[in-house]
């Protein structure tokens, strides 16, 4: 023995993720043998911010700022981060002042009922010469029909669902996700059964409120309605989002 000590750092790191797209701070797990880039990626699921869009600063336990995170092929380990620092996410995609989203100045168009339905060259009209869509009495009623059975189907499945169960959804075109029944029921923001889940990962559209009114709690970007036929409930274990992973 030559008496020297090495020291083993942790090969993981727990840090403070806050964003300038939301004033909520969330917790995460980090291995500190990622890039940068990496780190960004894994970032941009938790604040939906574009990597291509963020630029990273470090903070320490006290907030007190360190440096930034600018070069993307550096890795995370190589900087001062230690468990509870801060990082801040920049978002310069234009999320953060809404300018893509901020519809209050276009002008718009308005015309009354009345005054479309007297158009010959509308959609409306068209639509009712060629019998075409809700003017098509027979079309219709078979809509309707189906309209009904499904709204049985789902009343069905959302009977078999029930708050604090385990459970997976499935939508088309979108990946599986996990997470757990918070809400079985009708709801105001749009007609027939639906579930609130809160997921494993903030890969939801809201905190359990929709249109200002609250249906169950949860972190911002946790919670989502579907529908009950989206649902499988089971025995599914939490996911550990792959944060530990070398």
């Amino acid at each position: 023995m030559d008496g020297s000590v090495t020291v083993i750092t942790n090969p993981t790191v727990s840090v403070r993720v806050t964003s300038t797209v939301s004033s909520f701070e969330v917790n995460r797990r980090f291995n500190r043998g990622i890039t940068i880039a990496e780190c960004k990626s894994k970032l941009e699921l938790i604040v939906g911010t574009p990597a291509a869009y963020m630029d990273l600063e470090l903070f320490s336990t006290s907030d007190k700022f360190l440096q930034k995170l600018d070069n993307n092929q550096a890795l995370l380990g190589f900087y001062p981060v230690d468990d509870e620092c801060r990082i801040h996410v920049t978002d310069r995609s234009g999320t953060q002042s809404a300018e893509f989203t901020d519809l209050s100045k276009v002008e718009k168009f308005e015309i009354s009922d009345e005054a479309y339905e007297k158009r010959t060259d509308s959609i409306r009209n068209f639509k009712k010469n060629f019998k075409l869509g809700r003017f098509n009495e027979e079309n219709r009623a078979k809509e309707e029909e189906a309209l009904a059975k499904k709204e049985e189907e789902e009343k069905v499945a959302a009977g078999s669902i029930a708050v604090g169960n385990r459970c997976k959804v499935e939508v088309v075109g979108q990946p599986t996700k996990i997470g757990t029944v918070m809400f079985v029921g009708t709801a105001d923001f749009k007609p027939g059964y639906w579930v609130g889940v809160k997921y494993d990962e903030p890969l939801g559209k809201n905190d359990g409120s929709v249109n200002g009114k609250r249906y169950f709690e949860c972190e911002p970007k946790y919670g989502t309605f579907v529908k009950p036929l989206s649902v499988i409930v089971g025995d599914f274990p939490e996911e550990d989002c792959g944060l530990d992973e070398m």
